[in-house]
């Protein structure tokens, strides 16, 4: 035991030391600037003895990461909130963001260095550590043109035109396969498509009110072999697969984003006839089925969805988006557990400055990224395995998109100065994303005071983590009491992301 502790204190005194936030301010407080010689990270996690705890803040006023060591008490106050290690709820998957076409463009737009530094800011043990990563099949609005793998202008039932494309090799796949590396294989993924070829749809066009024509309904599932197929032979494989990014995109069709539109108590028949039977006969046949990958709002769809026995029993989870999440409330999401306690959670996409009377890049907003940290909490404390991101890297104006729908992005990049700028939303992420790995279990927490979120999750490793958000201008004590530890008596900064792990 002594040596165990001896070579405990060694470790923490010889870890590598982090680089600090080279600070910005903007017009919404301020960034971390990266370029070529600089970027700030992370202290890599290592075990401390017990007795101690590790604390991590970032907050409004700079912190960012800030690593402290403290000790348990044995004794405390009286109110303590209690962790419950043998009450467990959801097993986690991950964390992540969207290798979009736009991500891989701004990618590219920095020099070699600088992309270095990015793409370990995400991924690497020095950055978020990344697990669990979005690939579009084909494109999103976030591409410079509408594309799927087969636009061909007439059917090709027998998909011999059948091709990725040059934004799979110049933005995706190369960007996937090092971030692979970074993560020693552990990165996993699921794909979503945004639109079949405009003639596998009802209005022959690859955006608007159009659904997928019924004679095509399993040609539509052997295409999604193909990609699979495809990226396999590029050494990708994935976890999951949605039913489809926001069918109801076609029902808005104003926004012009491509899609396929679909009606739950249509798309059952279809995942029952088609999609399940297919997948689960494929070589692919592990593939985490993921249905929904639309709204919360939209989540009653989900019982006319799951009402078809046979699709259910395909089904593995329901996927949501946060737009307008400020409408419905994540218990919401109990609810549902409740009545499919088998069909997990995870929440499939996030953005700011979606709304049309919103700008897209509030540079250094801390506001937007303590609606990240706060998102990502009530969306674990009612039963999410993960919570991925949009676009991981974007433009000073949002983009590029080619129907101008831009938006905000935890990172972006600065094509005129080739530096970027990591902005709160980064870190909101990074205090989930570096500390819940997978695999990892929610334990209970109750936790009641004001404008303070909190969870807890054991690890496989078997550290604990907690996640206290802040919310109030003020600073906010908390006080927890493990029973196979002690007492943590700590005090919160004012607007601040906090992380306490320990063995």
């Amino acid at each position: 035991m002594l040596l165990k502790v001896l070579l405990l204190a060694f470790l923490v005194a010889t870890v590598r030391s982090a680089t600090e936030c080279m600070s910005r301010t903007f017009d919404y407080e301020a960034v971390c600037v990266c370029n070529a010689t600089h970027c700030d990270t992370i202290d890599p996690i290592v075990e401390v003895p017990q007795g101690q705890y590790v604390s991590y803040t970032s907050n409004l006023e700079g912190l960012r990461f800030e690593r402290e060591v403290e000790n348990f008490l044995t004794t405390g106050n009286s109110n303590a909130h209690v962790i419950d290690h043998s009450v467990t709820y959801q097993t986690i998957v991950g964390f992540g963001g969207a290798f979009t076409d736009a991500t891989g463009i701004n990618f590219n737009i920095l020099d070699e260095q600088t992309r270095e530094h990015l793409i370990r800011s995400y991924f690497s043990d020095e950055g978020l550590e990344y697990s669990l990563c979005r690939v579009p099949i084909g494109g999103t609005d976030f591409s410079t043109r509408s594309y799927s793998y087969l636009d061909t202008s007439y059917p090709d039932i027998e998909m011999e035109n059948f091709r990725l494309q040059a934004e799979d090799y110049s933005y995706k796949i190369p960007y996937i396969l090092q971030a692979l590396e970074l993560t020693n294989g552990k990165l996993q993924f699921f794909a979503s498509a945004w639109t079949a070829p405009a003639w596998m749809k009802t209005n022959e066009a690859q955006d608007g009110d159009g659904d997928l024509k019924r004679e095509y309904w399993q040609l539509w599932v052997d295409y999604f072999v193909k990609f699979f197929d495809s990226y396999k032979a590029e050494g990708i494989e994935f976890w999951g697969l949605t039913t489809g990014n926001e069918p109801s995109l076609a029902f808005f069709s104003w926004t012009g984003i491509n899609s396929v539109g679909w009606l739950p108590w249509i798309q059952n028949k279809w995942i029952a006839r088609h999609l399940g039977p297919t997948i689960r006969s494929s070589d692919y046949s592990h593939l985490k089925l993921i249905s929904h990958d639309d709204q919360r709002i939209l989540l009653p769809f989900v019982f006319n969805l799951l009402s078809d026995e046979t699709a259910k029993s395909y089904l593995d989870g329901i996927a949501v988006h946060w737009y307008w999440n400020d409408f419905v409330p994540a218990s919401w999401h109990s609810n549902i557990h409740d009545l499919y306690p088998d069909k997990f959670f995870i929440n499939t996409e996030a953005c700011k400055g979606d709304r049309p009377w919103d700008s897209a890049v509030h540079l250094g907003s801390w506001d937007r990224g303590e609606q990240y940290a706060v998102d990502i909490i009530e969306n674990l404390q009612h039963w999410s395995v993960g919570w991925v991101d949009w676009n991981m890297a974007l433009n000073t104006t949002g983009g590029p998109s080619y129907i101008s729908n831009e938006v905000d992005s935890p990172i972006i990049v600065n094509p005129e100065t080739g530096e970027f700028y990591k902005q709160p939303m980064f870190y909101a992420i990074g205090h989930y994303s570096k500390f819940i790995i997978r695999d990892s279990v929610r334990v209970d927490l109750p936790f009641k005071q004001n404008n303070v979120l909190t969870a807890a999750f054991d690890r496989p490793d078997g550290a604990t983590v907690i996640v206290a958000i802040n919310s109030e201008d003020s600073e906010t004590e908390i006080n927890i009491r493990d029973p196979n530890r002690g007492y943590i008596s700590k005090v919160l900064t004012p607007k601040s992301f906090n992380t306490i792990i320990y063995w």
